[in-house]
């Protein structure tokens, strides 16, 4: 950089056109060192892992890490390291830059997910705003998570760290008798509050605590209280099912008599859930995020396939195909599921005739039963790339038949992309041991555990288009900027 000084938020990285990114935006174990390209004005080494292994060489506790886009990240604990590794860039004949942690600036403890590079994703235009003042907010802005359990508070972090505040202090724990507490330990009146809650394993105690910490907030005479659910729970309960009812209804009117004032939630099961609520509900879309993962980190992704693995899911696979410009399959006849209309709310009278109940020339017809056709994949996908889509992968057993249906007609890699990875019960040995290559979720549910079983489940992370949202709500702006080209159906 010569003599010209720059500012630790001002490193720049990028493949394309030398757009800028800060520090911040790029999660990691350790930040600090940047190898830069020549579009931004720096260089970046030609083989980044050979490079990688040259500065490992500098000293103990120095951490290196090759980012998606090739540029590299380290991390020096000394003044020393800082020179040696300077010293290793100008042999390599490679300008660097480097600049040492300050207290408190090393994140710690936040697993490895594929960030996406920054602009967000499918915003052609500018928004407006420096880059510089993406994280900054006006006074008055509190961020609590609400869940109890570690594993899921990575998320509220991550999103912290990006608006440049702390989250709040709250004590949310179970008594002896499960019973949930939740204590606030900071002044909240008059503030704008945002909960974050990411659904555990045990939903309904998920459940509880937003409810509790938003009465509490209310209680405390917070100005307006924002709830954050990336997943909205019970999502697949919102159609009536014989004798049942409709669940996601009944959990949107317990949110809004708690207190809350809005809801930001994401790709939710069913887009009528929002008029479930009462309050403005912004539904994000994690759509552009793996599209851009298709892009940057599926090789030869010209020669795929949108997959739809049920005729319920073609307007999804519909979307991502039009704007990758591939082609589109569907796969008919399977199993029914769940969501099928044999067991919605206008099957729920009984089927048996009754003598005498109404006069023999005004009996009501019956509905021809549905009979489930042979599979068939409509559309070609012989010697292509199959990526399946969807909203949610829960009971992987549907995508595991039609991984099988697929390499059967001759597909010869498949991926699985979704934004809500639940992965219950035993889904990452089956997807282990099944035909699927990868399984690409968004880390709006926690599964760490899931991916320690099987390597086959990557992470997409979505805290930025979260973070953003809460700026933009905090600060009184338009919201419009995270859904330019989204259409009804995306």
């Amino acid at each position: 950089m010569g003599k010209q000084e720059q500012n630790q938020d001002d490193f720049p990285y990028s493949e394309e056109g030398g757009k800028r990114i800060k520090v911040k935006d790029v999660e990691a174990h350790r930040i600090i060192f940047k190898m830069k390209d020549e579009a931004a004005g720096g260089f970046k080494a030609e083989n980044p892992l050979k490079m990688a292994e040259s500065l490992k060489c500098v000293g103990e506790g120095i951490d290196v890490r090759v980012l998606p886009n090739g540029a590299l990240l380290v991390i020096c604990r000394s003044e020393q390291q800082l020179g040696q590794a300077r010293k290793i860039g100008k042999i390599r004949g490679k300008k660097v830059d480097a600049i040492i942690p300050e207290e408190g600036e090393v994140n710690e403890g936040l697993s490895a997910a594929w960030v996406p590079r920054d602009p967000l994703p499918e915003c052609g235009e500018s928004s407006g705003l420096d880059p510089k003042d993406m994280n900054h907010t006006k006074g008055g802005l509190v961020i609590f998570t609400a869940n109890s359990h570690p594993s899921s508070r990575e998320l509220s972090k991550r999103i912290a760290e990006r608006l440049g505040v702390e989250l709040g202090k709250v004590q949310v724990y179970q008594e002896a008798n499960r019973e949930t507490r939740v204590q606030i330990q900071e002044s909240v009146r008059g503030k704008d509050v945002f909960v974050i809650q990411t659904v555990s394993k045990d939903v309904n105690t998920t459940i509880m605590e937003m409810l509790i910490m938003v009465y509490a907030c209310r209680t405390s005479c917070a100005r307006s209280i924002t709830g954050v659910l990336p997943y909205f729970p019970y999502s697949k309960q919102c159609k009536m099912r014989k004798r049942g009812s409709i669940v996601s209804k009944l959990i949107a009117s317990m949110m809004c008599k708690a207190g809350l004032t809005h809801l930001i939630t994401m790709d939710l099961h069913q887009k009528e859930i929002q008029g479930f609520f009462n309050i403005p509900v912004d539904n994000l879309r994690a759509s552009p995020f793996l599209l851009q993962y298709i892009q940057e980190e599926i090789p030869d992704y010209r020669n795929a396939v949108i997959v739809a693995k049920s005729p319920s899911s073609a307007k999804r696979a519909q979307s991502f195909a039009e704007r990758l410009r591939l082609g589109i399959a569907v796969i008919h006849g399977e199993a029914q599921d769940a969501e099928s209309d044999q067991v919605d709310g206008r099957h729920s009278p009984p089927t048996v005739k009754t003598t005498g109940a109404i006069h023999p020339s005004m009996e009501i017809p019956l509905l021809i039963p549905k009979e489930k056709p042979p599979i068939t994949v409509v559309g070609d996908v012989g010697g292509r790339i199959a990526i399946i889509v969807d909203d949610i992968i829960d009971d992987v057993d549907s995508f595991v038949a039609a991984a099988e249906t697929l390499k059967e007609r001759g597909a010869y890699k498949i991926y699985v992309m979704a934004t809500h990875g639940i992965l219950s019960s035993d889904a990452p040995r089956l997807i282990e041991e099944s035909a699927i290559d990868e399984v690409v979720v968004t880390n709006t549910m926690p599964h760490e555990l899931q991916k320690l079983q099987c390597p086959k489940i990557k992470t997409v992370d979505i805290s930025m288009i979260l973070s953003e949202a809460i700026r933009r709500i905090h600060n009184g702006e338009s919201m419009s900027y995270l859904f330019r080209n989204i259409g009804v159906d995306d």
